[in-house]
């Protein structure tokens, strides 16, 4: 429905533009392909893509955000500066792709990108450190400009220069808005399912991302290639991509007491956790989406560092984790040390063996909508090291307990998921999101493939 709106609304829009003096251009509907390095943030473990906004063209590190509906870039003045930007009027027909944004009918400080008359503004989101709206500036103004990333020259690995999306639609934000970001992160990257998000203003509406889990190399983000993906030595990942629905969740985070709103998240059908070829006992019913109240589940994100799973989720993995690798197979015993927040299971680090798939321990299998359809997390996907002053050396199972279903995401009315897949498990893996199709693409770890998320070649040229 949101891809027929957009056609539907992108058509009268062409039309008006016939008839009005009215100078504010097309939405943006790029139909080359594009790429873009991702860089993990190490302190804070934020996953950040560089993009270039304005004219003329300006680098902006941008959080990405798999449930944003939107992008956001901070529009005060020691930033922005660009020459060609437009704002979008509250009764011009484009405002009906931003869904209800608020009117600024007169804006009394001096004109700029935050200030227009009649022009719609919308709500940027930090998923990081929530937006304070009593203390920071509320005035938030949907913006229309140029867009740049590398292009991905003709469906290979080979990056050209930057190409330029026309009539890119973003909103502004303010330096109060970046709290709690990684230092340079000047906005955020909406790559959520929505009318203006990213993929949906690159035709066709998919993207596909590999985070790099290295300490310095970067990841990769491609924009509208269905592939190849080429990763050297010679690896086309588009080859190796298993299927899963995409499902909507009706009840979002927008959503309110009276009214429900569908939510941006990508949410696949997940139906059981093996962990070393045994199911883990779990209640059935939050794993599905309830369709009056959005909660249950299972969601994608890169902004949870880890993997959230449901009290009763976690407790009930953990403990056969524990069994798993307390068998003769893995002969693994648990610290008996303090537990290393937010992690709750732990291993001396010279117990465990390494391979080229990380550690060796119990491999967890997330069952989808097809018991043949498998995701599996492998040792360096399951396990994270934690180094410590006073000698702490230990691998912790990156799995973390994210409260009772009405509590993982903070809220006792609005949906929550019971399972969020968080970043650590997603490097290393190819994840292609078609929005066209409604399907996900994913690899498992590529390491079984003899590569990683950072041997994608980058030209010599700083991007």
């Amino acid at each position: 429905m949101a891809m027929a709106k957009l056609v539907l609304v992108l058509a009268f829009f062409f039309v008006q533009s016939l008839t009005t003096s009215l100078t504010l251009p097309l939405q943006a509907t790029a139909t080359k392909s594009f790429v873009s390095p991702i860089q993990k943030h190490r302190s804070t473990l934020q996953y950040i893509i560089t993009a270039y906004l304005q004219t003329p063209p300006k680098q902006a590190k941008l959080l990405v955000d798999l449930a944003a509906s939107f992008t956001w870039v901070n529009c005060d003045d020691k930033y922005f500066h660009s020459t060609t930007y437009k704002h979008i009027p509250c009764d011009y027909p484009l405002a009906d792709l931003l869904g209800q944004p608020a009117c600024l009918v007169n804006c009394v400080d001096p004109p700029g990108p935050n200030c227009a008359n009649n022009s719609c503004l919308l709500s940027p989101v930090n998923p990081i450190k929530p937006i304070d709206f009593t203390r920071s500036d509320p005035i938030a103004a949907a913006l229309i400009d140029y867009l740049a990333l590398p292009e991905l020259i003709n469906g290979s690995s080979q990056v050209g220069p930057l190409e330029k999306i026309r009539n890119f639609i973003f909103s502004c934000g303010h330096t109060s808005y970046l709290k709690g970001l990684a230092r340079g992160v000047v906005g955020l990257a909406g790559l959520g399912r929505s009318n203006i998000s990213i993929p949906v203003q690159i035709t066709p509406h998919l993207f596909a991302i590999c985070l790099s889990g290295s300490k310095s190399q970067p990841g990769v983000a491609f924009f509208g290639s269905k592939g190849p993906y080429n990763f050297s030595p010679g690896i086309d990942l588009s080859s190796s991509l298993t299927y899963t629905p995409l499902i909507v969740n009706p009840v979002g985070k927008d959503s309110g007491v009276d009214s429900k709103i569908a939510s941006p998240e990508y949410y696949i059908e997940l139906t059981s956790v093996r962990v070393y070829n045994t199911v883990v006992p779990l209640n059935q019913s939050l794993l599905a989406i309830n369709s009056e109240n959005g909660f249950g589940g299972t969601t994608i994100s890169t902004v949870a560092p880890y993997t959230k799973l449901e009290s009763s989720i976690y407790k009930a993995v953990t403990r056969a984790f524990l069994k798993a690798a307390a068998s003769s197979t893995y002969n693994l015993t648990k610290t008996t040390t303090k537990p290393i927040k937010p992690f709750g299971v732990c291993y001396t680090a010279s117990d465990i063996k390494i391979t080229k798939m990380g550690p060796v321990v119990p491999t967890i299998d997330l069952v989808l909508h097809n018991k043949d359809v498998v995701w599996k997390i492998f040792g360096s996907n399951s396990m994270v090291r934690i180094v410590k002053k006073g000698g702490v050396d230990v691998w912790c199972l990156a799995f973390v307990d994210g409260g009772v279903s009405t509590t993982i995401r903070g809220s006792n009315w609005i949906g929550s998921p019971s399972i969020v897949i968080g970043g650590h498990q997603l490097e290393d893996n190819m994840l292609q999101f078609d929005l066209e199709s409604m399907k996900l693409g994913f690899s498992s770890s590529i390491l079984s493939k003899g590569t990683t998320c950072s041997n994608f070649k980058f030209s010599t040229k700083k991007i």
